[in-house]
């Protein structure tokens, strides 16, 4: 089973397509009376399938970084692609549009609605697709499923383990079938058998073609992507070795 659309994906000898290009990325902040540079002139490439993550120290530009990967914010100068569209230049409603179709969001905190079951917060995402009842249960059903948590479909947030929550929050992500699943440490919050767990649960997602680009500060995470950046002061290098 796979949770990736395949409508989208097809089987070539090419090398995989760029899924993202930034090209001349800054990103500035007014706080007060200061200007903060948090991007100052970033260009990279992230491919269809890859598995990325991106390191540096506190305050370098990551969490801005992502919210632009992830349409949720727009740059200061310079053009953010996500395929075909530049999200430097899009309408807030094709933004949105690309938020509740083709990118999926997991966070550190898991961000679980504690008073619902994990069925009932895996399906909210997909409240802005508008999709029938039964196609939206289905959905759910094998969203949990795929997460290795189709028996505790009914339990709520407190009833699970970190490790649970996070399988959930992933379910969460892809159960809308995005192309590219964003992920701001996704395994801060574990401990190492959890964190291996998780990881292990995200290769495989990434290996059936989701693309993966995670923000981490765990270079265990780091050492199993396929790609390396680093992000210190405003500007990104690759360092995989």
């Amino acid at each position: 089973m796979t949770m990736i659309d395949s409508d989208r994906t097809e089987t070539t000898d090419a090398a995989p397509a760029a899924i993202y290009r930034l090209h001349g990325v800054t990103r500035t902040y007014k706080q007060k009376e200061r200007i903060v540079k948090a991007l100052t002139g970033v260009d990279v490439e992230i491919a269809e399938g890859e598995f990325v993550t991106i390191q540096g120290p506190t305050g370098g530009g990551k969490s801005t970084l992502l919210q632009l990967l992830g349409a949720l914010d727009r740059p200061s100068a310079g053009s953010v692609h996500l395929g075909a569209l530049d999200i430097s230049t899009a309408s807030n409603a094709e933004l949105g549009r690309v938020r509740a179709t083709e990118i999926g969001f997991v966070f550190q905190g898991f961000n679980l609605i504690p008073t619902l079951t994990a069925a009932e917060n895996v399906d909210m995402a997909l409240e802005p697709l508008r999709l029938a009842k039964t196609e939206r249960a289905a959905r759910v059903a094998e969203a949990l499923e795929h997460v290795g948590l189709a028996d505790r479909a009914d339990h709520k947030p407190t009833e699970l383990s970190g490790g649970q929550q996070q399988r959930v929050a992933i379910a969460r992500a892809i159960v809308k079938r995005p192309r590219v699943l964003l992920a701001d440490e996704p395994t801060g919050n574990l401990d190492e058998s959890m964190r291996d767990e998780i990881l292990t649960l995200l290769e495989r997602l990434n290996a059936e073609g989701l693309t993966l680009i995670a923000v981490t500060h765990d270079s265990a995470v780091a050492r199993r992507a396929s790609r390396r950046l680093r992000l210190e002061k405003g500007t990104v290098r690759d360092i995989t070795r």
